[in-house]
C-alpha cells in the first residue's frame, strides 16, 4: 500500500529560488502547495491543513513571523521552518518564541532543508515514508532511539540523547554521505569550529560502540562529511 504523501505549504517571492526549491521537493515525493506572497498563503492556511510549513520571513506584503503566528493560532503542532537572508540573533529567537521548529539563512543547500523536513516529519509520524520501527537495525546492532539504547546480541549499552540522535542520523542516510555543516546545525543548532571538535568526539564514540561489527565504518570525508558505510555483502564460508 502506497504511504501518505506530506502535505507541505512553501512561501517564498524569490522567484527562481521557488522553482528550485519547489523542483526538488516535488522530486522528493511531497504534496505541495506553494505561494508567492504572504496575502495569499493567509487565505491558503485557512482552507487546507498542512503537514509543514517552510516560511520565508522577508516577503513583500505580510511576513513569514505574521502568517506563523497566524497559523499557530488553530494549529500549534504543525512544524514550521523559517527561512531569511538575515542572520540576526534577534530575529531567530522571535522566529523560535512564534513556535518555529527550525530557521535556515539563506543561502542555503538543498539538502540540509530535505533532511530538515524529513527529521520534522518523522517526529510527528507522518511523511513520505512509512512509520519506523521501534528498532532501527544497522549491521548487527538495534538502535532504540526512544530509550537511549544500543543493543548487540546480550548486551545493551545506554547512549545520550545527543549519541542516540546522531546515530539514528546516520542510519536513516548509510552509505551516504552527510555534511558535516548539516549535522551540527541539526543536532547541534549551529555551524560552529567548537561544536565541531564535539562532533568529532560523538564520531570517535560512535566507531567504538560499533567496533564488533567489521561491517560498518564511519568515514571521515576529508573538508565535507561523514558517510557510514555498512557492507551488506553476505560472507562466504
Amino acid at each position: 500500500m502506497e504511504s501518505k504523501k506530506a502535505h507541505l505549504l512553501y512561501v517564498e517571492d524569490d522567484e527562481s529560488l521557488s522553482f528550485v526549491t519547489r523542483d526538488h521537493l516535488e522530486l522528493h515525493g511531497y504534496r505541495l502547495t506553494y505561494c508567492e506572497n504572504g496575502r495569499k498563503a493567509m487565505n491558503v492556511i485557512k482552507s487546507q491543513t498542512f503537514d509543514l510549513c517552510i516560511l520565508d520571513v522577508m516577503l513583500p506584503d505580510l511576513d513569514g513571523f505574521t502568517i506563523g503566528e497566524e497559523i499557530r493560532k488553530f494549529n500549534t503542532q504543525v512544524p514550521i521552518i523559517f527561512l531569511t537572508a538575515k542572520s540576526l540573533k534577534e530575529d531567530k529567537l522571535r522566529g523560535l518564541r512564534l513556535g518555529a521548529d527550525d530557521y535556515i539563512t539563506k543561502p542555503f543547500s538543498i539538502e540540509e532543508l530535505i533532511l530538515k523536513i524529513e527529521i520534522f516529519l518523522k517526529r510527528s509520524q507522518v511523511g513520505i515514508l512509512p512509520v519506523q520501527p521501534i528498532y532501527l537495525t544497522i549491521g548487527k546492532y538495534h538502535l532504540d532511539h526512544k530509550n537511549l539504547s544500543l543493543k548487540y546480541d546480550s548486551t545493551s549499552k545506554s547512549l545520550t540523547q545527543k549519541e542516540a540522535d546522531l546515530l539514528k542520523m546516520f542510519i536513516d542516510n548509510k552509505n551516504e554521505v552527510i555534511k558535516r555543516s548539516v549535522i551540527l546545525e541539526t543536532l547541534w543548532g549551529e555551524d560552529d569550529y567548537f561544536l565541531g571538535r564535539s562532533l568529532d568526539v560523538f564520531i570517535s564514540r560512535l566507531r567504538r560502540y560499533l567496533k564488533e561489527d567489521t561491517r560498518i565504518k564511519i568515514e571521515n570525508i576529508h573538508s565535507v562529511g561523514f558517510r557510514m558505510n555498512v557492507d551488506t555483502t553476505p560472507k562466504t564460508i
